[in-house]
């Protein structure tokens, strides 16, 4: 390895990368966000691989990474998460007999999928943990656009579990914690303890497009603006949540378009989740992601649920030395930056 490591995201909206130090203390050396034409990428899938290669290109050269050796995130609602339980046996002996298992599970043959299975824990002779399904046909589209401007895919990872990692040392080892990334046209809920994921579910959730934050804004008054540019979106000491209210793309509303409806869903996730044998009560909710920047947004989820709610930015996560960034990118970085510290302690 290296001595960085990059996380890389493919969005609708964006291409997106953090570079991570290697050690015992990584550091956020560099970041960067390109925009992507309309249906360029959907869900982690490329439409126009020569698009999304433009971007890929121009997110390299204006970041100036010093790698190219990128952990790719996925986040999804055609990938398949979910509980598994099977017989216990030697990792290797799993992988070749998982597709045998699953087909029926699966929506497409599983010769056509690409599985892995994260094991929780294990009664006697069973297994149990998440189980991953993703379309091949579609990580390899992203893997060969990304070589087409010579970035190496050396790992690929859901991006719900960055998040769970991301967010791990903010609260207790034995903590519960559920971790929200609202995006622009997805809102992924990862319930994990110990940076371990335990839950996931992908919320179809659109609480505002980016295009409507970069309307309002436009419109917005200068000192809004002012005091956007001075937010280090988080600085290691927890500011994000003051930060939230403030940043380039807030919404001036009381309660935007779908906010309420995320708000309700994500209520009777958590709900579904505390209702299992045995789920431990969850003591807090982070949130995060380019819909946290959305004013009225985290006051609504925190009217709706009965638990503490945080803000988390980049800054929270990860020292940097890098300028630090503010704004939407702030909150979008933390999964990305989570995505790249799952290769850092290897």
């Amino acid at each position: 390895m290296g001595k960085t490591i990059i996380g890389l995201e493919v969005t609708e909206e964006s291409v997106r990368a953090a570079e991570l130090s290697v050690g015992r203390r990584p550091q956020l050396v560099a970041y960067g966000e390109v925009p992507l034409p309309p249906e360029a990428a959907r869900d982690s899938e490329v439409l126009d691989p020569g698009a999304v290669a433009v971007a890929l290109r121009q997110l390299w050269t204006g970041a100036k990474f010093k790698s190219r050796d990128a952990v790719l995130g996925v986040a999804s609602r055609r990938i398949l998460v979910r509980e598994y339980t099977t017989q216990a046996m030697r990792p290797d002996l799993l992988r070749e007999a998982l597709p045998y298992q699953v087909q029926d599970l699966l929506p497409v043959p599983a010769s056509q999928a690409v599985l892995d299975f994260f094991p929780l824990s294990q009664d006697g002779d069973q297994v149990s943990g998440l189980l991953v399904a993703a379309v091949s046909e579609n990580i390899e589209q992203i893997i060969t656009t990304l070589s087409k401007v010579k970035v190496r895919a050396r790992a690929v990872d859901l991006a719900a579990f960055g998040l769970a990692r991301a967010t791990a040392p903010l609260a207790a080892p034995d903590d519960t914690i559920a971790t929200v990334s609202i995006g622009d046209h997805t809102t992924q809920v990862v319930i994990s303890r110990g940076g371990v994921p335990l839950f996931v579910r992908l919320l179809p959730i659109d609480v505002a497009t980016a295009a409507t934050r970069r309307h309002n804004a436009e419109l917005a008054e200068p000192e809004l603006a002012l005091a956007a540019a001075g937010v280090a979106a988080g600085n290691g000491n927890g500011t994000g949540l003051a930060a939230a209210g403030r940043t380039r793309g807030a919404i001036r509303a009381a309660t935007p378009p779908g906010a309420s409806d995320l708000a309700a869903r994500l209520r009777s996730t958590l709900a579904f989740f505390g209702s299992r044998p045995n789920a431990l009560p969850i003591s807090r909710v982070y949130i995060t992601g380019a819909g946290a920047a959305v004013e009225g947004v985290v006051p609504t989820i925190g009217t709706a649920i009965d638990i503490p709610v945080t803000v988390v930015s980049v800054g929270d996560i990860v020292s940097m030395s890098a300028p630090p960034p503010a704004g939407e990118v702030a909150f979008n970085l933390v999964g990305t930056v989570g995505i790249a510290l799952g290769e850092v302690g290897r």
